[in-house]
């Protein structure tokens, strides 16, 4: 196995508390080497490069691994293959003839029979022949002679006339197209289609209305074409194509008709291109490439809705727990003689905060900001927590706004800079967090926080060497402080010294013997290695010694072993147990919800899978987060709908997704 790590939108990636990190990221290892193992079920669900984020990570481990499938839009002169790439009318033209049906070689047929009796420019109009349509006029017209009727005169002609005359309309419909003169092949196609309503007709026609930009068209006549043959790969890329360029520019903070209507269309899109890459085989590169690109866009779309319309909500307490615990506790703050009705507001919200009823302290946190403390100190103090748990939340911007008022009022309070760092980060502004870093060591030189967190930017941006000398800065400041020796020791993992990793661990464990965050570490490292039994008994003893607390019951070391015997043992049964006793204990939390998608993906159980999705939807912190959760559940509704319209092939395909483990 590959070492520790996972792939995310790493430009808008979070940064969170090791503790609560490290265990997302460790679950979206374990689905990323899934994805891996299972590559065309991975391209069935549109995941190629999409990877699930086990919610509500804030430390990311590892960088983007998904490469841009953007293509600039097709020009009116050319139309997109079901390649993927632009294709000339020429080219186009020969697919369209390649998917000639058997009717071809019935209208040569029919042709040779008639060969030597077209009539000279002295024959018979062709009204006259329409007049007498049993007679010998009409059976001595030739093909091309019949081009000028409408279709619905076409349409009249007898069956025998019909079905050669339909080729020969359609090869000169062909002539047209090869020539950019589209309306005119519309209009051979068109007659071509009275005479014979083909497939292939009503896909060469839509390739005209696309070429036009008549989107619309396009659908319409792939509809048709796709009733005689549902399975016909250039209609259903057409109409694919057709529904992408409608709904491309859906809009999830405009509501109303008009944003259903694309939303729609967009999810239709992918249907289809999932359709065309499954019946391909998973070889059309491009196809897969537009499952990709579509997956991107309706998610973005819909997780632009949800934020404009949920309200804002704090996540798991063992997430909201991890955070906080990055930081070395600070003692209550001191009230003045005569204190304020904020001051004793904010005396209570850090009182609730102790008692990790974090619901109560974020709402007491906001009201003494809004009452206003009675010193700059206390006015800091306030700004500075109302902006963590809005941080939490998600709220970047806001958290940013509060905390640059905390060090307006307290520039020497290192704490405020290093959240304003965290935040940064997750805005996407590494330059601004290491700028933040350089103020709060200007502020505190001494302070061991600030190295310990800036490691951690270090860590995610792959600079280990930096990271461990950060670590190494923080432990010499305050060796009490269990997470910068922990994250030393992964650096090494990550760096390729397991025998020294190795060793570090195994002192950890004799220095911090009742810390369930040494074991759950360690525990992970050796399951990376495959050292299953090790793995196990060291969660294990994180599980004992959670259960020993009384309060906020960390449950990833359950999450953790659910995972190690998922790998191990396949004991799917088992994982799932404890994933659902770990969300009993923590309802939000997001590590045992994707753990618990993932199982049932590997089990072929879709439907199961899209409400674990949606779930992880509903408790996502921030909207990269969100964009993940609806990406999965999107690609697994277009898998779902595969199955229910290709039977045969989508029996096929569950067999596959419940196959073997990886």
């Amino acid at each position: 196995m590959a070492p520790v790590a996972a792939s995310h939108a790493a430009d808008k990636a979070t940064h969170a508390a090791n503790a609560a990190s490290s265990q997302a990221h460790t679950a979206a290892s374990r689905l990323s080497r899934w994805v891996e193992d299972n590559k065309n079920l991975a391209v069935a669900l549109g995941i190629g490069t999409v990877v699930a984020a086990g919610g509500g990570a804030y430390y990311y481990f590892g960088t983007q691994s998904s490469k841009s499938s953007r293509r600039p839009k097709s020009p009116p002169s050319s139309r997109v293959g079901d390649d993927g790439e632009k294709k000339s009318a020429a080219e186009d033209t020969k697919e369209a003839e390649s998917g000639t049906s058997a009717a071809a070689a019935s209208a040569a047929k029919s042709k040779k029979k008639k060969k030597g009796k077209k009539t000279t420019g002295g024959g018979p109009s062709i009204d006259e022949g329409l007049k007498s349509r049993d007679g010998p006029l009409l059976e001595e017209a030739s093909d091309e002679s019949l081009f000028a009727l409408s279709p619905e005169e076409i349409a009249k002609l007898p069956q025998e006339r019909r079905v050669p005359l339909a080729q020969a309309l359609k090869a000169q419909g062909n002539k047209a197209y090869s020539s950019r003169n589209f309306q005119e092949a519309i209009t051979l196609y068109t007659k071509a289609i009275a005479a014979q309503p083909l497939a292939v007709f009503f896909s060469n026609r839509a390739a005209c209305y696309s070429n036009l930009g008549k989107h619309r068209d396009v659908i319409s006549d792939c509809n048709s074409a796709l009733e005689t043959d549902p399975a016909y790969v250039k209609a259903l890329n057409r109409r694919a194509n057709a529904q992408e360029q409608i709904g491309q520019d859906a809009d999830g903070d405009k509501p109303g008709k008009e944003l259903e209507e694309k939303k729609d269309l967009l999810y239709q899109s992918l249907c289809d291109f999932t359709a065309v890459a499954i019946l391909g085989g998973f070889s059309d590169t491009g196809a897969t490439e537009s499952v990709e690109r579509v997956l991107k866009k309706l998610a973005a779309v819909k997780a632009r809705e949800v934020l404009r319309t949920r309200e804002p909500k704090l996540p798991s307490p063992t997430f909201v727990t991890a955070y906080l615990e990055a930081f070395r506790k600070k003692p209550m703050p001191t009230l003045p003689e005569n204190a304020s009705q904020a001051d004793q507001t904010l005396l209570l919200a850090f009182e609730a905060l102790e008692a990790r009823n974090y619901p109560h302290a974020s709402s007491l946190f906001n009201e003494a900001v809004e009452q206003g403390p009675s010193t700059d100190e206390l006015k800091s103090l306030a700004y500075n927590m109302r902006g963590t748990f809005r941080f939490i939340i998600g709220q970047a911007t806001e958290a940013l706004e509060d905390l640059n008022n905390a060090t307006d009022l307290q520039p020497s309070y290192v704490q405020s800079w290093v959240k304003k760092a965290s935040v940064h980060m997750e805005l996407g502004d590494k330059d601004e967090a290491f700028a933040d870093f350089d103020k709060a060591v200007k502020a505190n030189s001494e302070d061991p926080d600030i190295f310990y967190h800036r490691g951690q930017v270090h860590f995610i941006l792959g600079q280990y060497t930096d990271a461990m000398a950060d670590y190494d800065k923080s432990t010499s400041l305050d060796s009490s402080f269990i997470f910068s020796q922990v994250q030393h020791a992964v650096a090494q993992y990550k760096l390729g010294n397991i025998t020294q990793s190795t060793s570090a661990f195994r002192s950890l464990l004799q220095r911090f013997g009742d810390s369930s965050e040494a074991f759950n570490y360690y525990g992970e490292l050796l399951l990376d290695q495959q050292k299953f039994e090790d793995a196990m008994r060291n969660f294990d003893r994180a599980i004992e010694i959670e259960a020993a607390k009384d309060r906020s019951r960390n449950v990833l070391p359950m999450i953790n072993k659910a995972l190690a015997l998922f790998q191990w043992k396949q004991d799917m049964a088992a994982a799932e147990r404890l994933c659902r006793e770990a969300l009993n204990t923590d309802e939000d939390c997001d590590v045992a919800v994707a753990t618990l998608a993932q199982l049932s993906l590997q089990q072929g159980k879709l439907p199961e899978a899209i409400e674990w999705f949606r779930r992880s939807a509903q408790i996502a912190r921030t909207e990269p987060e969100l964009n993940n959760a609806i990406t999965y559940e999107n690609a697994s509704l277009a898998q779902l709908q595969f199955i229910k319209n290709f039977p045969e092939q989508g029996a096929a395909l569950s067999a596959m997704a419940g196959g073997g483990l990886a």
